[in-house]
């Protein structure tokens, strides 16, 4: 099983990575679809409007996480990773002044938000709870494709096909060619033990078999600067966070109250984790006012990781580069293993997938940085990942800002709790982190649809009531 660093971690915008930055890819997809050779076009036919619907979670919190805006703007041929965040209102704007979108290398197609965009709450897709169906149009009104997308977490975009595909393979390694091709935590430790190679090392050289070294550290690197620069925006801005429920922004607030005890050499009991706090909240502020982040493994949980990296290079004498990078690398492994045998995404089984696995990743990453064995390692992310399980999706308003900003605080606390009582151990330990992994799924297929992302229970009818 090999999963890339760069599929776990992907630059993009906020405030979803599976109702943003994945409705945006899928729009992109049908685009290319549209223009390929790859469906059966009626001879002489053109397409000359498109029509979308959203469906499922998509449907219920779309407004709130920006679905919409995504569909229009990836409608445009904007993607994800290339976007300008300041400039998506003009695009919006333009595309609904216009009533149609003009993508580069197409001609411009009908688009009428108001009409063409549509968000399905009675019509559920079968195949998973974030669907999108999007349909193309000759100059009579006459329908010639319609494709069906799922957004299934992270920014991972698939077909029915394409899915089907996924369910029916089997829990094995296979794929990409790698040489160590870890399913599992289990296979991961024992390939470890065999090679002597540490689980850094071991998904370097897979990583190394699809690119060469050079292009891997910049690739990392890249990763690394856009999680800082998400941080270091976050903890300059201030104001309301857009979306109607007038939270406002406290990283900025926080960061300077934080830097005033610096200097004043006052004792805090609490200040490493008050680091922690202000870094998640700054990258999960950016987020939900639609900022570039990294999915780390998605936008709800972004925070998460660059705030126990910052940690590490605040409060670790011996922290460098190299160490960033085999924390990306050990964590990428780790994230890896949850989304082949569980999700990661809050619409399949809750926050425990979103927060929990970065919290599991981020224990990983930081208890390799530290030193810890690679049975070390497993423990701290079975340890972070074991204390968010049964955790539910419920966003106020369908927002990704409470509980989501201080949920992010929270697990990269977690995660550096977790790290180092696996430290101070020797592996050994009672639960594994495939059993925590298990668990969190067989939770996650038994939580009720209203704590999946879908704002209809929990603290998102709880607070409005209030």
């Amino acid at each position: 099983m090999f999963l890339s660093v760069f599929d776990v971690f992907k630059i993009g915008v906020g405030p979803s990575s599976s109702h943003t930055m994945g409705p945006m890819t899928a729009a992109n997809r049908f685009l290319d679809l549209i223009a390929s050779d790859e469906w059966p076009r009626p001879a002489g036919a053109e397409v000359a409007a498109l029509k979308v619907s959203l469906h499922g979670s998509l449907a219920y919190t779309g407004i709130g996480h920006g679905t919409g805006r995504a569909v229009i703007i990836g409608l445009t041929g904007e993607a994800p990773d290339g976007v300008d965040p300041d400039r998506m209102d003009q695009i919006i704007e333009a595309v609904e002044a216009s009533g149609k979108v003009e993508p580069a290398g197409h001609p411009a197609y009908g688009f009428k938000p108001d009409e063409d965009l549509v968000f399905d709450k009675k019509q559920p897709l079968p195949g998973h709870a974030n669907g999108m169906r999007f349909s193309a149009f000759d100059h009579d009104g006459r329908l010639l494709l319609t494709t069906v997308y799922y957004s299934i977490g992270g920014g991972f975009v698939v077909t029915e096909t394409e899915l089907q595909r996924m369910k029916n393979a089997s829990k094995s390694a296979g794929g990409q060619k790698v040489p160590y091709p870890f399913a599992s935590a289990k296979e991961m430790l024992a390939m470890a033990r065999s090679s002597g190679l540490t689980i850094a090392q071991m998904k370097r050289a897979n990583e190394e078999t699809v690119m060469a070294p050079a292009d891997l550290d910049a690739g990392l690197d890249r990763l690394w600067d856009a999680m800082n620069g998400c941080i270091d925006r976050g903890l300059k801005q201030d104001g309301i966070l857009p979306g109607g429920l007038k939270v406002r922004r406290r990283a900025r607030s926080i960061h300077d109250k934080l830097n005033e005890e610096w200097r004043s050499n006052r004792a805090n009991p609490l200040l490493a984790n008050d680091w922690l706090s202000v870094y998640a909240m700054a990258v999960n502020e950016e987020n939900a006012a639609g900022g570039r982040v990294v999915t780390a493994p998605t936008n709800g949980a972004a925070g998460v990781m660059p705030a126990t990296i910052k940690y590490y290079l605040h409060f670790h004498p011996d922290a460098d580069q190299n160490g960033i990078r085999d924390y990306l690398l050990t964590a990428a492994a780790v994230g890896g293993i949850i989304k082949h045998n569980a999700s990661i995404s809050g619409a399949e089984v809750g926050c425990q997938g979103e927060v929990g696995s970065a919290s599991a990743m981020a224990a990983a990453g930081l208890a390799a940085v530290m030193g810890g064995s690679p049975e070390q390692i497993e423990n701290a992310a079975e340890i972070a990942l074991e204390h968010h399980l049964g955790m539910t999706c419920d966003p106020v308003a369908g927002l990704v800002q409470v509980p989501c900003i201080e949920r992010n605080a929270l697990g990269a606390v977690k995660a550096v709790t977790a790290a180092s009582l696996a430290l101070k151990g020797d592996g050994v330990h009672f639960v594994p982190l495939d059993a925590a992994i298990e668990t969190m799924r067989q939770t996650g297929n038994d939580m009720s649809e209203k704590y999946k992302e879908t704002s209809l229970g929990g603290l998102a009818v709880n607070v409005v009531e209030c």
